[in-house]
C-alpha cells in the first residue's frame, strides 16, 4: 500500500513538472520565432523596425487571455476538481502550439496570416492562465508533510527544463538548415515536436488521482458556490501580495527569456546560436537553483528566499544589462547566470508561498489570479517595453532601471507578507507543518 502510494506521488510530481515544461517549451519555442522569424513571415508588410516590435508585441497577447482563464479554469478547478482541469489546459496549449506550426504566412494568405498567429496565441494564453495554478496545487497538496517546498518545485522546474528543450531544439534547426531553410520551413519543427510532450503529458496526467486536499473538502461539502467571488471579496490582500511578488520574477525571466536574444541579434549583431548557447547556459543555473530553493523552502521558508532573490535581482539589475550591452561573450554569460540565479531563488518557493496564501475552498482561483496578474503586470509586456527603450534610447540602461524598479516591488511585497496572510493549509487540521512554517513567516 506505502509503496503505491509513493508510485502516486512519483506520478503528481511528473504531471505537475511536464505540464509546465510543455507551457514553457510552447512559450519559448514562440518567443524566439517572434525574435528571428514572425517579422519576416507575418508582418513583412511593415519597414523592419515595425515589424520586429509587432513581432514581440504578439507575445504579450497571451496575458490579454491569461485572466480569461485563470478566472474560469480556477473557478471549475475548486468546482470539479485540480485534474480535470489540467488535463483540459493540456489539451488547449499543445493543439494551439501544433497549429501555430502549421499556418500559413503573410506572402500566402495576406492579413490572415497574422490574424491566425495573434488568435493562436490568445488560445495559449487561456489555458497558460489555469495551467500553472493547477499543476502547482497538485504537486504540494499531494505532497508528504514536511518535503511541500520541495514537491512543490515540481511545477517551478518545468520551466528551465522546457526553455532548454526548446533552445536545443532550436539550436539543431538553426545548424543544419540554411538561413532561407530555416525562414522557409525550419522553425516549424519545434512546433511540431511539441504534440509529442503533450500526448505523454496527457497519459501521466490521467493516471493520477485527485489532490487529497480537494477531496477533503469535497467530502465535508466545503465547497464554495462562488469561489471568484470570494477570493475578490475576502482575499484581497494576500490576492495583491502573490500577485505583486511573482510581478518582479516574471518581468526579469522574460527579459532573459525573450528579449535578450532579440537584443542581441537584432541590436548588437550576435549569432543566434551564440544568444542560444547562453539561454540553455542560463537555464541550467536557473533549474540548478529552483531545486536548491524547493530543497530549502522546507528548512527556512520561502519568504527568507525571496528576499535574497529579490534584492540580488534589485543589485544586479543595471550590470546585467550594462555587461549585455558590451557584447563581449562571456560577460553575456557572467550577466545570465547571476541573473538566472536569483530567478530561482524567488521562484523555487512559488508554489508552497501560493498554497500558504489561499484556503483549499478558494485555492485555484486565487492562484490563478494571482499568477495571471503577476505575469501580466510584469512580463506580459516586459519584451515590448524593453524593445522601445532600447529603440528610444539607444542605451541598455534603460531596460536595466526597468528590471530593477520590478524585483524592488516584488521585494517590497515580500517583506509585506505576515503570519495573518498565511491561512492555507493542504490536508487541513491533519497538517503536519503550519502555513507559517510553509512560507518561512514563522522564523
Amino acid at each position: 500500500m506505502q509503496d503505491s502510494n509513493f508510485a502516486q506521488k512519483r506520478k503528481v510530481f511528473a504531471a505537475s513538472a511536464i505540464g509546465t515544461t510543455i507551457e514553457w517549451y510552447d512559450f519559448f519555442i514562440y518567443s524566439t520565432s517572434a525574435a528571428l522569424v514572425f517579422s519576416s513571415q507575418f508582418f513583412s508588410a511593415m519597414d523592419p523596425s515595425t515589424a520586429l516590435l509587432t513581432s514581440m508585441a504578439t507575445i504579450g497577447v497571451t496575458f490579454l487571455a491569461r485572466p480569461l482563464g485563470s478566472a474560469l479554469i480556477g473557478h471549475f478547478g475548486d468546482k470539479l476538481g485540480r485534474k480535470k482541469m489540467l488535463v483540459l489546459t493540456l489539451g488547449i496549449m499543445g493543439g494551439a502550439t501544433f497549429l501555430v506550426g502549421a499556418l500559413p504566412t503573410y506572402a500566402q494568405v495576406g492579413v490572415w496570416a497574422p490574424v491566425l498567429l495573434v488568435l493562436l496565441r490568445f488560445a495559449q494564453g487561456f489555458s497558460a492562465g489555469g495551467e500553472w495554478a493547477g499543476a502547482a496545487l497538485m504537486a504540494v497538496e499531494h505532497a508528504p508533510a514536511k518535503k511541500r517546498g520541495l514537491w512543490g518545485s515540481a511545477s517551478q522546474i518545468g520551466t528551465p527544463i522546457g526553455l532548454i528543450l526548446a533552445t536545443a531544439v532550436f539550436l539543431l534547426m538553426v545548424s543544419v538548415t540554411t538561413e532561407a531553410q530555416f525562414l522557409a520551413w525550419g522553425w516549424r519543427i519545434p512546433f511540431f515536436i511539441s504534440i509529442l510532450m503533450v500526448v505523454v503529458g496527457y497519459y501521466i496526467r490521467s493516471k493520477i488521482d485527485e489532490s487529497p486536499a480537494f477531496a477533503e473538502m469535497k467530502e465535508t461539502n466545503h465547497q464554495d458556490r462562488t469561489p471568484l467571488g470570494d477570493v475578490v471579496r475576502h482575499h484581497k490582500r494576500p490576492l495583491i501580495i502573490a500577485a505583486a511578488t511573482f510581478l518582479g520574477n516574471n518581468m526579469a525571466g522574460y527579459i532573459f527569456l525573450s528579449f535578450l536574444l532579440s537584443y542581441a541579434t537584432n541590436s548588437l549583431g550576435m549569432h543566434s546560436d551564440t544568444m542560444l548557447g547562453v539561454q540553455i547556459t542560463g537555464s541550467v543555473v536557473w533549474l540548478i537553483s529552483i531545486a536548491a530553493s524547493g530543497y530549502l523552502t522546507d528548512l527556512v521558508g520561502a519568504r527568507r528566499l525571496y528576499l535574497i532573490g529579490f534584492s540580488l535581482q534589485v543589485v544586479w539589475a543595471v550590470p546585467f544589462m550594462l555587461l549585455v550591452g558590451t557584447s563581449n561573450l562571456v560577460f553575456i554569460y557572467l550577466a545570465a547566470i547571476i541573473l538566472t540565479a536569483s530567478l530561482g531563488l524567488s521562484y523555487g518557493g512559488q508554489s508552497a508561498l501560493f498554497v500558504s496564501l489561499f484556503p483549499t475552498r478558494v485555492r485555484y482561483s486565487g492562484a490563478s489570479i494571482a499568477y495571471a496578474l503577476g505575469a501580466i503586470l510584469g512580463g506580459g509586456p516586459a519584451p515590448f517595453v524593453a524593445t522601445w527603450l532600447i529603440q528610444s534610447t539607444g542605451s541598455a540602461l534603460s531596460v536595466g532601471i526597468y528590471l530593477l524598479f520590478a524585483g524592488l516591488i516584488s521585494l517590497i511585497a515580500t517583506l509585506a507578507i505576515r503570519k495573518t496572510d498565511l491561512v492555507g493549509l493542504p490536508h487541513g487540521p491533519k497538517a503536519e507543518v503550519s502555513a507559517q512554517e510553509l512560507a518561512g513567516a514563522g522564523h
